[in-house]
């Protein structure tokens, strides 16, 4: 059974997100948020995230939300000690907080950047760590999730599922129909 589960994708900048109040982190969460309820209800138990801004933070955020209602539990894993110090000060901020919920949070790494190494080892733990892993990633527009991807790839027998640019459209398309009011004012994008 698959109980501990990667979400990794873009970063906010790699997708030309630089609000959190962006329309499209609405929609981006969303389609987590429905992978992340069929996992739970699969018997998923863990979501685990190195916490980058972008998919990753959102992941997590969404992950604290469906506490609520599902038995789920939320490894932080960043790659090294003090990652968010070059982070904008509101997304520091949010990062307390999704550290503080988290049901558990250690950096792979003691210690600050050492190099760019820290970041294929960060992957490693974490595909060694679960059992499959949910990544947002479109093959036409490169990105940071391509390096994840060519080490998971690598893993036997680990599933890698994708939410891709279509997947999107068709949440954009469902929350038109059922929360018409997202819409009032003009176009998401």
């Amino acid at each position: 059974m698959d109980r501990r589960l990667v979400v990794t994708g873009y970063k906010s900048h790699e997708m030309g997100i630089f609000q959190e109040e962006d329309r499209r982190v609405l929609f981006i969460k969303e389609a987590i948020r429905k992978r992340l309820v069929a996992f739970l209800e699969d018997g998923g138990e863990w979501v685990l995230v190195s916490c980058q801004p972008g998919v990753e933070f959102w992941t997590a955020q969404v992950v604290l939300a469906l506490k609520e209602d599902y038995d789920v539990s939320l490894a932080v894993l960043p790659p090294f000690e003090g990652v968010e110090e070059r982070w904008p000060e509101d997304i520091q901020m949010a990062f307390q907080e999704i550290k503080e919920d988290a049901d558990f949070y250690k950096p792979v790494y003691k210690g600050g950047y050492q190099g760019a190494f820290q970041f294929k080892v960060k992957d490693r733990f974490l595909i060694e760590h679960s059992d499959r892993a949910l990544v947002l990633y479109d093959e036409e527009t490169p990105g940071t999730p391509k390096f994840f991807l060519e080490m998971a790839r690598f893993a036997e027998g680990y599933e890698i599922e994708r939410i891709t640019p279509e997947d999107l459209q068709d949440t954009v398309e469902e929350l038109e129909w059922t929360s018409p009011e997202l819409f009032e004012g003009g176009n998401p994008d």
